[in-house]
């Protein structure tokens, strides 16, 4: 785990005032609940691993563990878990099933995928279960505190291996599809469209305000109005959704 101790030693000229911040900022964040998650895997082995390196995080609580799809939704039903963190692939029920039946159980829990599993279709099908995160299991324990922590403030997380592969698949579901749209889209401001093309190349809400020169709050303001606008409930969704009705177009 990265060490988060700062350096020894004189400080120069304000430096004591921006450690005195960072001790506030500490503060404000210890006073908050931990993050309390779920690992499901049909591995104990590596259920046990991710439960000793999250045990290290003190904003990050396990609070429970399952072997398989449907202990899954018996243990989110009972936990109402903040994350669930779900392998793709495992016996009796699937982690893609499982997603969607943890949707309607627990609503408020996010889903991580973190898997071995690099095939669009898995990616793709998690995300329309309702997943908020899909990582590969190549990512270092360091990774897996921070997805977690970005996706409990409302962030979405694909490993960057992924990411051109889920554009892809994006691209291959419009070329495919000729469904015609039963209702309008929703008309989405200039700047709105501005900030899901910038969602959807995986950037999160602090690269987007940097790119627009705009808060980073504003940011989450208009990602939460296209959510609203679209009826969805993730980012992933919105930008499923604007690549399939061709709202948003990525060559």
């Amino acid at each position: 785990m990265a060490d988060t101790f700062g350096p020894v030693g004189p400080m120069r000229d304000g430096e004591a005032d921006d450690r005195v911040a960072g001790a506030n900022r500490d503060a404000e964040a210890s006073r908050k609940e931990p993050i309390r998650v779920l690992v499901v895997d049909d591995h104990a082995l590596f259920r046990r691993g991710l439960e000793i390196v999250l045990a290290a995080e003190e904003d990050i609580q396990v609070v429970g563990e399952a072997g398989d799809g449907a202990e899954a939704v018996e243990k989110a039903a009972d936990l109402l878990p903040d994350i669930v963190l779900m392998d793709v692939r495992m016996p009796r029920r699937g982690g893609i099933e499982a997603c969607t039946a943890i949707k309607e159980v627990a609503p408020s829990a996010k889903i991580i995928m973190l898997t071995i599993s690099d095939e669009e279709a898995d990616l793709y099908d998690a995300i329309k279960a309702g997943a908020t995160g899909y990582l590969l299991k190549e990512i270092s324990t360091d990774e897996v505190a921070t997805a977690i922590r970005a996706v409990a403030d409302g962030q979405s997380q694909i490993s960057p291996s992924m990411a051109s592969k889920l554009l892809t698949e994006f691209k291959s579901m419009i070329q495919r599809t000729d469904e015609r749209r039963l209702v309008p889209a929703p008309r989405l401001t200039d700047r709105e469209l501005e900030v899901l093309k910038l969602v959807a190349t995986g950037m999160n809400n602090r690269d987007i305000a940097k790119e627009l020169f705009i808060s980073e709050n504003t940011v989450k303001n208009h990602v939460r109005n296209i959510l609203e606008k679209l009826q969805l409930h993730s980012r992933m969704e919105a930008v499923v959704y604007a690549m399939r009705e061709k709202i948003l177009e990525i060559r």
